[in-house]
């Protein structure tokens, strides 16, 4: 009896026990809209993997990749929601909510990455960051996109006056839509997923994207030319639903914070180890490339544009980036 009392209570222990450690476990659901082939994959996959040996499987993360939970909006509002727990997307993308935040992304803004890195690793950068838990959102990190370049199918963009007359599909950036109309194109709001579909049926002609996308939506498919224009620097944003990240233990959430940071160095490197081998591919597939732009030019035509920003957000931040960009 007493033996069968014992295995009772060592099958309930057990149970118990597995029942506890069922429930401490937790998946991350992490969105972005990039494809698979794309370097913001390998940054989830690294966090995915990190993450999951880091905290012994207690936690655990599953990548939504290509838009599979929404466009951009839709990913950001879901995050806040708690339906997504991990989102990563660019960085104008959280304009509605903080107007400020597109100072970062102006036309050049930031003469190089390592200037980009020091402002948003900085103190300006991690203020901006810290500012995202107003809106019920833990920011992870900066992520890259990389600069941005014109292609096309009219043909080598050199000076301002190639721009003009363009259609150009542009992402939600009122900077960037107000650059584009500056340099007379007529800018055309379009959702990145549906933007192959508007230059294969030429519903627009022209777009921006830094390489990787480019390569990675195989916009070499259906566009003649690229044209290294760096007009504006395009920094992702890594967030995570505050709430979610909250209740992780504090071991967890340093887990987290850890994998990040390290995920975020590591994808910074790919970007630029691998643009020149992206560029070449592209050139492979046909597309012609030309470096040959007056960016001096296309800075003095787009100043405008920073007049507009600074008349309706102030110069606060601008400065603050600016004088951060000296250090």
């Amino acid at each position: 009896m007493k033996n069968h009392l014992t295995k009772i209570g060592l099958a309930t222990f057990l149970t118990l026990s597995m029942a506890t450690s069922s429930l401490a476990e937790v998946t991350l659901k992490f969105a972005h809209a990039a494809p698979e082939t794309d370097l913001q994959q390998d940054l989830a996959k690294f966090f995915q993997k990190e993450v999951d040996a880091r905290t012994n499987g207690e936690v655990k993360v599953q990548i939504f990749p290509q838009g599979q939970l929404g466009n951009d909006a839709t990913m950001i509002d879901g995050a806040r929601a708690g339906i997504i727990d991990v989102v990563m997307v660019g960085l104008n993308n959280f304009s509605g909510l903080m107007p400020e935040s597109a100072a970062f992304t102006l036309p050049f803004m930031f003469p190089t990455r390592e200037t980009a890195y020091s402002v948003l690793d900085g103190d300006v950068g991690q203020s901006v960051l810290a500012k995202f838990e107003d809106h019920g959102l833990k920011g992870l990190g900066y992520s890259e996109n990389g600069y941005r370049n014109m292609t096309n199918n009219k043909g080598p963009i050199r000076t301002p006056d190639d721009v003009a007359g363009l259609r150009m599909r542009v992402n939600n950036s009122k900077a960037l839509n107000d650059m584009f109309a500056a340099l007379d194109a007529n800018p055309q709001q379009i959702p990145v997923a549906e933007l192959y579909t508007a230059l294969e049926t030429g519903v627009v002609d022209s777009q921006d994207h830094p390489i990787g996308v480019t390569l990675s939506f195989k916009f070499y498919e259906v566009q003649d030319y690229l044209s290294m224009t760096q007009h504006a620097y395009s920094p992702l944003a890594v967030a995570m639903n505050l709430n979610k990240f909250n209740g992780l233990t504090e071991e967890q959430q340093k887990t987290v914070l850890e994998v990040a940071a390290e995920a975020v160095a590591m994808q910074r490197e790919l970007s630029i180890s691998k643009e020149d081998e992206m560029i070449t591919a592209l050139e492979e597939a046909g597309m012609k490339v030309n470096r040959d732009v007056d960016g001096a030019a296309f800075q003095d035509k787009v100043k405008p544009v920073w007049d507009a920003f600074i008349e309706q957000n102030g110069d606060t931040l601008v400065n603050a980036i600016l004088a951060a960009s000296q250090k």
